[in-house]
């Protein structure tokens, strides 16, 4: 690989003008008077008990993957571990009537699980002793086998769905579980096809799983695919029992090759914030002529919340942005009673960091990994970047450091995966998976200058989980940094968090040194992310 160029902060500013695309509107961050918001966000102050980062922020250095890492830590301390047979890419979770805490999580699918696996499916946790997670079901129906980034909770009516992930281009079965008696021992509902015509909706059309997530009042269904037809589609799940195909439709720039990826629907299920799915390039990231197709895009969903005939999506506002690739999901929440969607990509300027990309991206100065933003929609036809997460390691400036780390690596290394808040109606914390940087929880009451407050990066395992998905493209690496790359849970009450990383499988942390709860925050239950 050749010398990367380190780009003077003049150079970064100038090529910020290029950075983000949106209609009708720049980047936010240019429209906010006084002091100027850094690059990345301020180090969590750790405890003296604690492991600290020894490099950059999030990096874990070349010298210390080669002799087996041993983990990092900030004012977040494992108290309990289920690592089983690993996760892949998501979690969930529902605490029922009689106290029980359950977590749920997918794992690889049949064809892909490495040799040994000796139980396939979604694993269904009891976390109700922090100190001691254990698994209760296996579920294997058609889409459990391999939910990909589908599963999801839906709290108002205690159903537990996926659509049929298999590799991240599964088939058109929907599965929806019943979890209200007793979460630990979910009772199956429905596992049928939508959109080949056996549903009896009349709504013929492909569709492909691969993410999904619930309309808040659990009537509806809405699933994202990733390849061949790139659709988006919505499913009336009124009777759980026999789910029906409504429609399907297309991103705006998908004749400039955007595509469909994570989504998120409002507290009244009128307004869609959909993920746009693009990259650039390596020769257009730096080119202004060449438009940026990754980003989000926002939708009137109000055909589908009130049912309405022949229901069609009607969008209200896009923004695209080129500093970020593969756009991967959204939050909406409001911070200080104002309303943003925390938007987070999955590839960084240059797309999913293969040699060629993170070189481009790294010689235009343009961020090299993946990250989370924070989006000001008060004005929703003209949303705004107001910030973004970015670590130590996201600083264009730092790539000489930090691309050595990588070598032989092609995909997911110092990048962001799926976010989550303490509560999405008056959000004080979000807790991301930083794939090879760890867990990362960040202070973000005030929009414009998040912090970070706590950070834990587990060990490198010294042999694959057999349902991880990290043998992706032989990307794991004995006592390499694990890929976290799933949702993170909070729990104000307890002081706790729960996630998954792919090869330590279920992580119980507790947070010490007063660094959480923050004042106002709170975690009413239900999805978060």
């Amino acid at each position: 690989m050749t010398k990367h160029k380190l780009v003077s902060r003049p150079a970064l500013a100038s090529l910020a003008a290029i950075a983000c695309v949106a209609l009708m509107v720049g980047d936010g961050n240019a429209k906010n008077s006084g002091e100027a918001v850094p690059l990345t966000v301020p180090k969590a102050t750790c405890g003296p008990n604690d492991h600290p980062e020894s490099a950059l922020q999030g990096q874990v250095p070349a010298a210390m993957r080669a002799a087996g890492f041993t983990g990092f830590n900030c004012n977040l301390e494992l108290v309990g571990q289920y690592r089983g047979e690993g996760a892949n890419w998501q979690t969930t979770e529902f605490t029922d009537k009689a106290g029980h805490h359950c977590g749920y999580h997918g794992t690889a699918s049949p064809t892909r699980s490495l040799p040994g696996r000796q139980q396939l499916g979604s694993r269904v946790i009891d976390l109700t002793d922090p100190s001691n997670p254990q698994p209760t079901a296996f579920l294997t129906t058609t889409s459990m086998l391999d939910p990909w980034e589908s599963l999801k909770v839906n709290e108002r009516r205690q159903l537990l769905a996926a659509d049929e992930g298999a590799n991240g281009a599964g088939g058109p079965a929907v599965d929806i579980y019943d979890i209200s008696a007793d979460c630990r021992n979910p009772q199956l509902l429905a596992s049928a096809p939508v959109g080949t015509g056996a549903d009896g909706s009349g709504v013929v059309t492909p569709i492909v799983g691969h993410e999904g997530a619930w309309a808040p009042d659990g009537l509806t269904y809405y699933g994202g695919g990733r390849t061949v037809p790139n659709n988006y589609y919505a499913v009336d799940v009124a009777d759980p029992t026999h789910p029906k195909l409504m429609a399907s439709w297309n991103v705006p720039r998908v004749a400039q090759g955007a595509r469909t990826h994570g989504l998120s629907v409002s507290d009244d299920g009128t307004r869609g914030y959909f993920v746009s799915i693009g990259s650039v390039t390596p020769a257009g990231i730096a080119d202004p002529n060449v438009q940026a197709n990754n980003g989000l895009v926002i939708y009137d969903l109000s055909d589908f919340q009130f049912r309405r005939p022949n229901p069609q999506p009607k969008v209200i506002s896009e923004i695209y942005w080129k500093d970020g690739s593969v756009a991967q999901h959204t939050i909406p929440v409001k911070i200080g009673g104002k309303p943003y969607v925390i938007s987070v990509d999955e590839g960084g300027s240059g797309g999913t960091t293969s040699a060629a990309q993170l070189q481009a991206a790294c010689d235009a100065g343009m961020i090299p990994f993946p990250l989370a933003r924070i989006i000001d929609i008060r004005d929703e036809r003209h949303p705004a970047v107001v910030s973004k997460l970015a670590l130590e390691v996201h600083d264009p400036a730092n790539c000489a450091k930090t691309v050595p780390d990588l070598t032989g690596l092609s995909i997911f290394t110092y990048g962001s995966h799926y976010c989550s808040v303490d509560d999405k109606k008056h959000a004080t914390t979000l807790a991301c998976g930083y794939f090879n940087s760890g867990i990362r929880v960040f202070d973000i009451r005030d929009p414009l200058r998040p912090k970070e407050i706590a950070y834990y990066n587990p060990a490198g395992t010294t042999t694959p989980s057999t349902g991880s998905n990290h043998a992706l493209g032989n990307n794991w690496r004995p006592g390499g940094p694990d890929w976290c790359s799933a949702q993170v849970h909070l729990d104000k009450k307890a002081g706790t968090l729960w996630t998954t990383c792919q090869d330590n499988g279920v992580l119980m942390l507790k947070f010490t040194n007063g660094a959480w709860p923050l004042p106002g925050s709170n975690t009413p239950g239900g999805e978060q992310n």
